[in-house]
């Protein structure tokens, strides 16, 4: 019998596209408690942003290609809710790209080829609030934040955004709010029939330089297009 412990277990959620690794590092973790246990996976970046958005976990273990998406993306959203802290678990070797990661917040960085003991000792450390990240990836982290910063150019999206109506900003919203609710749901709550709706986002999409629902969300939580429509 295990004696009674006062302290909550690390609550891990699990993000990776493919679904042996999640079962993998699922079944590691919830073998750890009640140090840790996983309280949700996803496997794409719209059920990691829903998901964290749900169960706040403490820390999310984070594969940065998610189906040919980068997590990077999202990565600052995932943790905007100042409970959560990101380690992420990658195959990724540009060492680019996992300096970018700790730029956007990543307490963490970890190969796939890493061991199960480095992978719980670092789920613990980032918890902690501590940094995994190995020596030489800080050293460039810290000199590209001290680095003397240019002159602001121009923002090239500004004519993007400018030509946006109220219309299309108030449809913005409402997919930014919406949490992945249909089309027909969101077009109710703008008073306008689906058909409508959808020709409003080919229209955003086609000014913007987005594919989709999701892409619009990112590019809308970037540039603060969440905000209510100015009347």
């Amino acid at each position: 019998m295990q004696p009674a412990t006062t302290t909550q277990p690390i609550g891990v959620m699990l993000v990776d596209d493919h679904q042996t690794m999640l079962w993998g590092l699922s079944r590691l973790i919830d073998g750890e408690q009640p140090r840790m246990k996983v309280v949700a996976t996803a496997n794409c970046c719209e059920d990691a942003l829903e998901r964290t958005g749900r169960f706040a976990p403490d820390v999310i273990v984070l594969d940065l290609d998610l189906g040919g998406r980068s997590a990077l993306d999202i990565l600052p959203m995932l943790l905007s809710n100042e409970v959560s802290r990101a380690l992420i678990l990658t195959g990724e070797r540009s060492q680019q790209t996992l300096d970018l990661a700790v730029l956007r917040g990543a307490r963490g960085v970890l190969h796939k080829d890493a061991s199960a003991e480095q992978v719980l000792d670092a789920i613990e450390r980032v918890h902690k609030g501590e940094l995994c990240v190995d020596p030489q990836a800080m050293s460039r982290v810290f000199s590209e934040l001290t680095a003397p910063r240019k002159p602001a150019k121009v923002n090239p999206e500004a004519a993007r955004l400018a030509s946006l109506t109220h219309k299309e900003r108030q449809v913005i919203q409402a997919v930014v709010q919406g949490s992945g609710a249909p089309n027909k749901t969101l077009a109710s709550r703008l008073f306008v029939t689906e058909h409508t709706f959808r020709n409003h986002l080919t229209s955003i999409y086609q000014k913007l330089g987005v594919a989709n629902r999701l892409e619009l969300y990112i590019y809308a939580i970037k540039h603060q297009l969440d905000a209510a429509a100015p009347h």
